[in-house]
């Protein structure tokens, strides 16, 4: 059977450039996004680029058997999805991005919502997936986070919880599937320059200014890492996270405070 990889939201942005990253080490690849005909786009542009196969498949979420269905194609097809990746998610956002999901206000049924996403979608692609690498005695599961896991953003406590939870998670599946020679393990972005955050100019929360480094990620950083954890590159790695975040995660406050507090004291003093 020929190897094969599977990315969930592969169609723009992180997902795509994932796919991307794999084809180019001649993976075949399968894409799946919640809509159909955008996944069989990416496929094909993937395809065209690479020299390689690679497949579209609508898939939303609460639908174990369309996922089961979707496995079953791609074994017809004589592939070997050896490495899974978990890009798609529920940001969390409620009904407004710009408010997100106030703490007193949020509906329970959006909250479920982000789990039933982020944690009960992924199992069941996981678990696919795992049937299919146990097998072979050999498989990557990785899963695309958040630094918010660990450091928590106003209003959106379900998509913190869910992030953190995808990380238990992970470790969890690093020890029941370990035996079976199946790795799981956990890539952690901050903040990465989609096209909202580009859209945002001036009016960007994170950028560059507050990172030890200087920068925030483009697609490419954490598409790299994912590749890293999702081949052979790192065969003996499992149950691990690795945050691609410029530093912020690490650092107690950003420094431009302390350039900030003196510009202010300054002026106090003028």
């Amino acid at each position: 059977m020929k190897r094969a990889m599977f990315v969930t939201g592969g169609t723009v942005g992180t997902g795509l450039a994932i796919a991307e990253r794999f084809a180019k080490e001649g993976y075949d690849v399968v894409i799946t996004s919640r809509d159909s005909e955008k996944a069989e786009k990416a496929a094909k542009s993937v395809a065209e680029k690479y020299n390689v196969e690679a497949y579209g498949y609508g898939l939303d979420i609460r639908d174990e058997d369309r996922v089961k269905e979707i496995f079953s194609d791609i074994d017809s097809k004589g592939l070997f999805v050896e490495t899974v990746c978990l890009n798609s998610a529920d940001m969390g956002f409620g009904t407004d991005p710009t408010v997100g999901m106030p703490f007193f206000d949020v509906d329970v049924k959006e909250f479920q919502r982000v789990f039933e996403t982020n944690l009960v979608w992924n199992f069941m692609i996981v678990r696919q997936a795992a049937l299919r690498m146990k097998e072979h005695h050999k498989g990557a599961i990785v899963f695309i986070s958040s630094n918010t896991a660990y450091r928590a953003i106003p209003n959106r406590s379900a998509y913190c919880a869910s992030k953190g939870g995808i990380n238990s998670m992970s470790k969890a599946f690093a020890i029941d599937l370990g035996p079976y020679g199946i790795r799981s393990n956990v890539v952690l972005p901050g903040t990465i320059k989609t096209e909202r955050w580009v859209q945002m100019g001036n009016k960007q929360i994170v950028n560059g200014e507050l990172t030890p480094i200087g920068d925030i990620s483009d697609f490419e950083d954490i598409a790299n890492a994912a590749w890293y954890l999702g081949s052979d590159e790192s065969k003996n790695v499992t149950g691990t996270e690795i945050a691609v975040d410029g530093g912020m995660s690490v650092q107690l406050y950003p420094q431009v405070l302390n350039k900030l507090k003196r510009e202010a004291q300054e002026r106090n003093e003028d």
